[in-house]
């Protein structure tokens, strides 16, 4: 069996997930390597296919081959299957499986940074209705939200999203978004407003109750200008870094027999990347 995965992406050099996993192999003192690869748009369908022979055990799949990864999988998991988009691949009795672990990694960043963040799900309002949305969506249903304010600038697409996951989610044009903060216990943002180089267009937090807990799923710079908001109106706020580390947890446990712990150490070392 190899002992070797990857993570495949366009472009992928900035991804964090080697020096995830290579720290979780030296930490745990195993066998194999955990590589990026390079796959253009127009090869990612002939890649997948002839996967089975890349000598990978799996890997980890990022924009923008993650619907593609979803048409190739032969077997799927349900998280998968509910998000439309596979994030992680390995390889099981000759066949390629499916996984999205996107939506475990942010409820459990949440799980790690603010015990008892579900514990009384009223309304939600999520900012954005792409990839990243979906999966957060997702998780916030499973996790007994029974209403989720979805916010995007072309109405459209939030609509579609409204329709894939029933009547729990309420599309909304983004004008409404201060309005909708009312009463919410949770703010998450899932666009890259607020990314370094990106400017945040600006959304008063006023209408947050005071135990509203706001996370952003962007994490360069760790501290963006919706967090930034946050804390300065005393709210609890969760960067985005968490997710991206457990996401990567059940991934490395497939591939490498051993479930990772997601540490104080890690995030120091993923952390001192940013600054390379």
């Amino acid at each position: 069996m190899s002992t070797g995965a990857c993570v495949i992406g366009w472009p992928v050099a900035h991804s964090r997930s080697p020096a995830i996993h290579r720290f979780w192999l030296r930490e745990l003192g195993l066998a194999g390597d955990y590589v990026p690869v390079a796959v253009p748009p127009d090869e990612i369908t002939a890649f997948l296919q002839d996967f089975p022979n890349s000598g990978f055990c799996g890997g980890n799949v990022t924009v923008p081959h993650k619907e593609a990864a979803f048409d190739a999988v032969e077997e799927m998991e349900p998280a998968a299957r509910a998000i439309g988009a596979v994030n992680t691949l390995w390889m099981e009795k000759g066949k390629l499986h499916g996984d999205n672990t996107d939506s475990m990694g942010f409820v459990a960043n949440l799980d790690m940074a603010m015990e008892g963040w579900d514990k009384s799900p009223g309304a939600a309002v999520v900012l954005g209705a792409g990839g990243a949305a979906r999966a957060v969506i997702h998780g916030l249903i499973h996790r007994g939200f029974a209403s989720v304010h979805l916010v995007n600038r072309t109405l459209a697409r939030a609509e579609a999203l409204a329709e894939r996951f029933g009547a729990a989610v309420k599309p909304a044009p983004w004008e409404a978004a201060e309005g909708l903060l009312h009463g919410a216990s949770l703010l998450v943002n899932t666009t890259t407003l607020g990314m370094k180089g990106s400017p945040w267009p600006g959304l008063d937090l006023g209408r947050l109750p005071e135990d509203a807990v706001v996370t952003d799923l962007v994490y360069v710079p760790l501290e963006t200008p919706l967090l930034a908001a946050a804390r300065a109106r005393g709210l609890s706020a969760v960067d985005g870094l968490g997710m991206l580390l457990h996401q990567a947890v059940p991934g490395f446990e497939r591939w490498f027999g051993r479930r990772p712990a997601v540490s104080p150490a890690l995030r120091a070392e993923i952390l001192r990347t940013f600054e390379a």
